[in-house]
């Protein structure tokens, strides 16, 4: 890739990500998660926001609190307005809104019910899209926004090749074998024409999805067969070895709604009535860096750190930026900090070189890390979402 092409790439990433939502729902499995943060009432857990989805997972344990920050304030703004749902709605008002993805009259809901509850900046960006998002007769929310636009495209795609009946069947298939069947021999090989092909190979539909051109790179380098291979790869496992019927990432960009069973936890009626009995409270929202909240928030002491992949791109791009990020984290790493990241790549070569001042000795990350390498390969593979190349559990030496 020449350097012209990168940086109109990289631009056009900018441009995504610095005027939109680009994330409608969160794309990291919690159950994959929750499974190595053991959290308890004493830990404080830092988590990048996107969607707000998890850090809602996250407060269902009932730990001590849960800063979700985000240097991009729509998806501030996103869990901004399902908190001050959760505290203001009954719950099958609140599915209609998050679940089905649609309510009609929520303009007058919004300004009776939620808008109170919102800061400043939240409040002007819904007072102007609260209707366009979410009061669609035909267009769910998580149809908006830009990885919503994605999803629209490929179900334009599904409906104009005779797809939908397939798609229907997988995601009721009573087993295994009957979910093998449908996705080998009815629509695996009809979902991957050469315009598909074709589409994921641009780094603007990348951009669509929120994957910028270092994880590209780090694919195509990394993976035999390139990025189509690895997308290919992932689907079959996704729909030939694990189980869809609780696979509610997959369904959502299939149907543009989850199901009272088939939804993230914060739908469930039993763990709505928690969240909505204080347990969000438990949940700020903080539009920053990470490593610009920490340097704000001094006597903060954070033990368990969810990063997602957004290192893949200050590794790339803002290498300084990473450096600092990680001197952050360890002034204000709480007693047994774990740390979870995860990247586009099959591997992560920064952790090798990133200098860092610990315990009053310059090292490298990989020196103070403690990486459960097995057991993040053994869940990775169990992951619902699977469109990371690579899983990080990380222990932090004392």
């Amino acid at each position: 890739m020449s350097k012209i092409t990168e940086w109109i790439s990289g631009r056009v990433f900018r441009i995504v990500h610095g005027n939109n939502l680009v994330y409608n729902t969160c794309w990291e499995d919690p159950r994959i998660d929750k499974q190595v943060l053991d959290l308890t009432p004493d830990d404080n857990l830092l988590v990048i926001t996107s969607a707000g989805c998890n850090a809602l997972s996250y407060a269902l344990t009932g730990l001590n609190h849960v800063y979700a920050v985000d240097m991009n304030p729509r998806q501030n703004a996103l869990l901004e307005l399902k908190i001050a749902a959760v505290k203001n709605l009954d719950y099958e008002t609140f599915f209609q809104l998050f679940g089905n993805g649609r309510l009609t009259g929520i303009k007058g809901i919004y300004h009776s019910k939620i808008r109170q509850d919102l800061s400043s900046w939240s409040r002007h960006y819904w007072d102007r899209r609260i209707r366009k998002y979410f009061d669609g007769k035909t267009k769910s929310f998580y149809f908006c926004g830009t990885t919503g636009a994605f999803a629209r495209i490929i179900n334009g795609y599904i409906d104009r090749y005779k797809l939908r009946a397939a798609v229907h069947d997988i995601l009721c298939a009573r087993s295994l074998d009957e979910q093998k069947d449908i996705w080998f021999n009815r629509i695996r090989n009809k979902l991957w024409s050469r315009l598909i092909k074709f589409l994921m190979n641009r780094d603007t539909t990348m951009s669509l999805l929120g994957v910028p051109t270092a994880q590209r790179k780090q694919i195509e380098t990394q993976y035999d067969g390139g990025l189509v291979k690895f997308v290919q790869d992932c689907l079959d496992s996704v729909f030939g070895t694990l189980p869809v019927s609780d696979n509610y990432f997959w369904r959502l960009y299939a149907t543009g709604s989850y199901t009272p069973s088939c939804c993230p936890e914060y739908l469930e009626r039993e763990n709505f009535e928690k969240l909505k009995a204080g347990l969000v409270d438990r949940i700020s929202v903080h539009s920053d860096t990470v490593e610009g909240f920490l340097r704000k928030h001094d006597d903060v002491k954070i033990s368990r750190f969810v990063l997602l992949d957004h290192m893949d791109w200050l590794s790339y791009h803002e290498y300084d930026a990473l450096v600092a990020e990680w001197d952050a984290i360890l002034k204000h790493a709480g007693e047994k900090t774990r740390i979870l990241w995860r990247s586009g790549g099959l591997k992560t070569e920064y952790i090798n070189t990133v200098p860092v001042e610990f315990q009053g000795k310059k090292t490298t990350l990989s020196e103070i890390l403690t990486l459960q390498e097995e057991r993040a390969a053994q869940l990775h593979k169990l992951d619902r979402v699977h469109t990371y190349g690579s899983f990080y559990i990380a222990d932090l030496k004392r």
